[in-house]
């Protein structure tokens, strides 16, 4: 961490704040900001931290917005991200060689990938130069942060988990965010789709605790490790002696029997109990909503141990873009080759950071056949992670690049009936509040790879077509409407909801010869004239199988939050959003500099 430092300084990327900031709220808030800025901003170090409620002045710093940037990503990774991918594609596609001298240049090439696979080192790490055990156990003496007023306390963001099969014979390296409890308690939040869930299950079953063992900092590619998807059972620190060309060089934890990298700056070691279950949360989410109070197993820590001089590393997570946009960037090159295996006519994929990953992929395909598109989506559907994807649109090789959104919308709406919807149901992320149920709820494909002939409907100006609206739904407050050109207009319309929209819908349709797409959001907190922000919000708030409605050519979306009045059961969680005193106090140090005109776009 310390030679990552150096690094980023020496490249420019790093903005070092040397006034005093709270862990409460405050080193959060003004990282949700930096990362906000063109280009991700930059990395933040920040070297007087506190905890006011305490009065604790803590020794080390705090560093945030790491891999925030393109260029901060492939600094990290010492190289380009393509130059991985280049590499996966290699070792997937390598065939016996032929000839002596082929022969030669492969044993080279598999002598190197000796170096891939992690090292046991004897003795103790620099991770464990200090060390806290039983009674001097205490979290509190790290600048755990609690980012967001309603979360349910501190939080680890960036906390590499190191846990284990039951036999002993898997290890994985995961990602989950940690609840501080109290001085010797942390929740577990890995879903039931995570490698650990699945140890936990064996280690329920057979009546034992299950021991994890929590890193946080040292090289930044170990925390990159821990978000990799790879398959069940594979060594995520694999991905960095890959990467690295040398292995990950590991010691054994004092109290558990787990190996974590010798350089990390804290390990946090200790035992799941799994007769034992806590709430936990709320927490505001990458999806930039609260998630919910849920129960999760807890950990009794039964140790910390870290460097002398050390750094405490954390993101900050809510409405995009953020910190994981640039993660799960280097994330979808570099897996772009396995997920080839699984889908070998894929192009391309993307997914929109402001559809939170999950909610949205947009994926050029090679279509050999009627249906093919359709075939392929229940390929996605059932491919590792992407399982939890909940809206597709599949294009074909001539459409225009993913991420030239003007350019690919056109050529969907251009080429769209409402035969290409394909919904269903199926898992979803743990995080999502739309469904009427957790875990499952609808999907949305949509098959753009076949182009379907369609008239225009005839335009109307946003005021004109407004009134007539308001004849008919006099709840509607505001309309505008997107991409005019295309064969099938996109119309925002807010509304202060008085009953489900299904019955808009249905009142607008004697305006069909105007409307092709309509999209329905609440008035409050919305701004119809934000296409970055409503693509966020209707992702968010739609379940295919409940929200979506069609008459002749005219299709509706309901992204508005939903209540009784659409026979929603669940509760409906909080938008995130910043403290405004937080803010105001950011201001009045010098510290907090986003423009007003971004603070307005993103939301915050």
């Amino acid at each position: 961490m310390k030679k990552t430092i150096e690094l980023l300084k020496k490249n420019d990327e790093l903005r070092v704040i040397d006034i005093e900031l709270d862990i409460y709220l405050e080193i959060p808030h003004l990282a949700y900001a930096e990362v906000k800025k063109k280009d991700g901003g930059k990395a933040l170090l920040f070297t007087n931290v506190v905890d006011k409620k305490s009065g604790v002045k803590f020794d080390e710093s705090v560093v945030m917005n790491l891999f925030g940037s393109y260029n901060r990503c492939e600094l990290l990774f010492g190289r380009t991200i393509e130059s991985v991918a280049d590499e996966i594609t290699k070792l997937l596609h390598m065939k016996p060689p032929e000839g002596f001298l082929n022969k030669l240049s492969m044993a080279g090439e598999l002598f190197s990938l000796k170096n891939i696979f992690p090292k046991k080192l004897k003795g103790v790490g620099a991770c464990q130069q200090i060390k806290y055990l039983e009674d001097s156990v205490d979290l509190y003496k790290l600048p755990i942060l609690t980012t967001w007023e309603q979360d349910g306390g501190p939080f680890i963001t960036m906390g590499q988990v190191y846990t284990q099969s039951l036999d002993g014979e898997m290890v994985n390296l995961g990602m989950y965010r940690l609840q501080v409890y109290d001085k010797n308690h942390l929740g577990m939040h890995w879903q039931i789709h995570k490698d650990s869930s699945h140890f936990f299950d064996q280690y329920q079953k057979a009546g034992k605790k299950m021991p994890v063992s929590i890193a946080i900092g040292g090289d930044p590619l170990y925390t990159w490790c821990a978000t990799a998807p790879l398959p069940y059972g594979v060594n995520e620190l694999l991905m960095y002696g890959l990467i690295k060309k040398e292995p990950a060089k590991l010691v054994k934890s004092l109290t558990t029997p787990l190996y974590i990298p010798h350089d990390v700056d804290y390990v946090i070691e200790g035992w799941v109990d799994t007769a034992e279950m806590r709430i936990e949360g709320p927490f505001g989410d990458h999806t930039g909503y609260y998630t919910l109070e849920e129960p999760y197993p807890v950990m009794e820590v039964s140790a910390i141990t870290m460097k002398k001089e050390r750094t405490f590393l954390a993101t900050v997570v809510g409405k995009p873009p953020l910190e994981d946009k640039y993660m799960g960037w280097a994330t979808g090159k570099i897996f772009f080759p396995l997920l080839k295996t699984t889908a070998p006519d894929l192009l391309d994929y993307h997914m929109p950071e402001n559809a939170g990953f999950h909610n949205l992929i947009l994926a050029k395909m090679q279509p050999h056949y009627k249906g093919h598109a359709k075939q392929f989506m229940h390929a996605f559907w059932g491919a590792g992670q992407m399982s939890f994807v909940k809206h597709a649109i599949f294009l074909d090789e001539k459409a225009p690049k993913l991420d030239s959104y003007e350019a690919v919308t056109a050529y969907i709406l251009d080429r769209f009936t409402p035969k290409s919807l394909f919904i269903t149901e199926g898992i979803l992320d743990a995080l999502d509040h739309s469904s009427p149920e957790t875990l499952v709820g609808g999907k949305l494909g949509i098959d753009a790879t076949a182009a379907h002939k369609v008239e225009a409907p005839e335009l109307l100006g946003d005021e004109e077509l407004l009134v007539r609206v308001k004849k008919i739904i006099p709840d509607a407050l505001n309309l505008h409407q997107f991409m005019r050109r295309t064969n099938n207009p996109i119309t925002v319309i807010s509304v202060n909801k008085t009953k489900n929209v299904k019955q808009y819908f249905d009142a607008l349709v004697e305006l069909s010869m105007y409307i092709r797409i309509v999209i329905f959001v609440d008035a409050a907190k919305n701004d119809i004239f934000n296409p970055y922000m409503l693509i966020w919000r209707v992702t968010n708030n739609m379940d295919a199988q409940r929200d979506i409605f069609i008459t002749g050519l005219m299709v509706a979306v309901d992204g508005t939050n939903k209540n009784i009045l659409d026979g929603f059961n669940r509760r409906w969680p909080d938008d995130v959003d910043c403290t405004l005193s937080v803010v105001e106090s950011l201001k009045s140090k010098g510290v907090w500099d986003l423009s007003e005109k971004l603070y307005e776009k993103f939301q915050l």
